[in-house]
């Protein structure tokens, strides 16, 4: 038990505060695959494309379709850190074009709206936000049908301000990578201190008397490269939850690279940034790769399918029990529900949520009633319920039963037109002209495209001596499998999952689920650990 703590102390931290809580592609001119960059549509009444004619600066805006009067389907939205006791003055400018929609600002809340009565001219919304904590707050629209609403209408969007430009964090003048580093002591702050230091072990930032049950927030500019960030606590029960809940973030544009706050004296992990197709290192694999050096192109996937191809299969019945220790939501809503990617928002409140073994499919009639084991990689595709691949966690994620059923065996994909549509917008249907493919597809919420590309691409290397042969097993199978064991995807498919795991990087829940697989299990995700591996293997050949 802790004794002789001083319960006062001075703040003598080094952190620097900053205001800086920039929105990331404001200005709309970073589009990918035609969507915004940075941005969500969290529900299913709008559509939002490029538009390059009517614009308020630069050379394009976003033109948002609303097609819904059900307001809770008209959400655009993105999530950025906002620092206690600071002020932010959040506007967007907003073109209605026949008067029949107006915008409504949202920064953590519902703000100011638009005039629908302003047409064919540029008008600004505008709040400024006081922050009363260090948090996340999402920040976009929400569109409102007015009187005279025919049930279709664009409204053109441009300059949502603070901007940064897409993927820099920017607007402070930083050459680098800006990345945001926040703290939360516990209720003995002056026992925490910390370091990031890069990979010829030169401190890069540091901080240290740090107060108790305080929140901490600082910017910091590094250029690309590898980093190891060190958390210490001296008398060794870390920060978190003994005596306060302590924890600790960095964050890069928004997207996490490590985070925790459970240790004993002292945490290491590793972080990468720069155009490494993928964005972090993930947890701590120690000598797991040792092996791995120099190694590129198809010999690089052969050695690493050497490496974690005897992993031990520990039966479908154990899916159960894993989900319930490792597959909840810590990251969204944080209440420990179940983490389902076919119904999570990461941007809003879902639908509904899922208690851990007690809603376990069972059977189920519609979209809500129960969770249960989604084969990523479907089972027809190496010819049903066979071992180890039946039970592989590395590709089976907790998912609603319903939308699962609905996705069945048809391949991941980009949808041009829908036949369904789930509570989160996932969609299956048409795929996209764009795509290469002209069959019915299944598209995940860009949320969760990275994780399962990063998913396949690791059956492709896993199954190496043995995926050749499973293109005859099922019609969609073929569809995406070449009869190839190196690069094993057609290249519609292939083409896809590599932009998917390049606009979606590892994420701190992909890294706690490839440990806790490889505690599961006894093997890792290469491509989580090592994202940059990715493009050495499938773009060098």
């Amino acid at each position: 038990m802790k004794h002789n703590k001083k319960l006062i102390l001075t703040l003598l931290s080094s952190l620097s505060f900053m205001a800086n809580a920039d929105v990331l592609n404001g200005n709309f001119e970073a589009w990918s695959n035609a969507s915004a960059n940075n941005w969500t549509t969290v529900d299913t009444g709008i559509s939002v494309s490029q538009n390059t004619n009517t614009i308020k600066t630069g050379t394009s805006s976003a033109a948002i379709s609303v097609n819904t009067a059900t307001q809770g389907s008209t959400d655009f939205l993105q999530n950025i850190a906002v620092t206690a006791g600071q002020n932010y003055d959040f506007s967007v400018w907003v073109y209605h074009t026949e008067g029949g929609v107006k915008a409504r600002l949202f920064a953590d809340g519902y703000r100011g709206y638009s005039d629908p009565n302003l047409v064919n001219q540029w008008q600004q919304v505008s709040y400024t936000y006081s922050a009363s904590t260090t948090k996340e707050i999402a920040v976009g629209l929400r569109f409102y049908d007015t009187t005279g609403f025919d049930g279709s209408e664009t409204v053109y969007v441009d300059d949502f301000e603070p901007t940064a430009s897409a993927g820099t964090g920017g607007g402070t003048g930083c050459s680098g990578d800006e990345i945001t580093f926040s703290l939360t002591t516990d209720q003995y702050g002056y026992e925490t201190s910390w370091s990031i230091k890069n990979s010829s072990n030169i401190e890069q930032a540091s901080g240290s008397n740090l107060t108790n049950s305080t929140s901490y927030s600082e910017n910091i500019c590094l250029t690309d490269g590898d980093y190891t960030f060190t958390i210490n606590d001296s008398y060794g029960d870390g920060i978190c939850c003994t005596y306060g809940n302590g924890s600790y973030d960095i964050s890069l544009a928004g997207t996490s690279l490590v985070s925790g706050g459970t240790f004993t004296q002292t945490e290491n992990k590793t972080f990468t940034l720069g155009n490494t197709g993928g964005g972090t290192s993930g947890g701590n694999p120690g000598t797991y790769y040792q092996g791995i050096t120099t190694q590129s192109g198809y010999s690089l996937k052969t050695a690493l399918h050497n490496l974690i191809k005897n992993h031990t299969a520990q039966g479908y019945g154990a899916i159960w029990t894993f989900y319930a220790n490792h597959s909840l939501d810590t990251y969204y809503d944080n209440d420990g529900t179940v983490l389902d990617i076919y119904s999570e928002k990461p941007f809003g409140s879902d639908s509904y949520s899922y208690t851990k073994v007690t809603n376990q499919c069972g059977s189920y009639s519609g979209e809500g009633d129960c969770y249960n084991r989604e084969h990523s990689f479907p089972k027809s595709w190496f010819g049903g319920k066979i071992e180890p691949m039946n039970s592989d966690i590395h590709h089976i994620f907790a998912t609603d039963g319903f939308v699962n059923a609905k996705r069945s065996g048809f391949p991941y994909g980009e949808v041009a037109s829908a036949t369904f549509t789930s509570t989160n917008n996932s969609k299956l249907g048409s795929a996209t002209s764009a795509l290469g493919y002209n069959g019915t597809v299944f598209e995940p919420i860009d949320e969760f495209k990275g994780d399962l590309a990063r998913a396949q691409l690791y059956m492709a290397t896993r199954y190496q001596n043995v995926i050749s042969s499973w293109q005859t097993n099922s019609t969609y199978g073929n569809a995406i499998l070449d009869g190839s064991s190196n690069k094993v995807f057609e290249t519609w498919q292939l083409n896809m999952l590599l932009r998917w795991h390049a606009n979606d990087p590892v994420s701190q829940k992909e890294i706690d689920r490839n440990e806790a697989a490889y505690l599961h299990q006894g093997n890792r995700n290469p491509f989580v650990d090592h994202p940059e591996y990715v493009e050495r293997i499938w773009t060098v050949n």
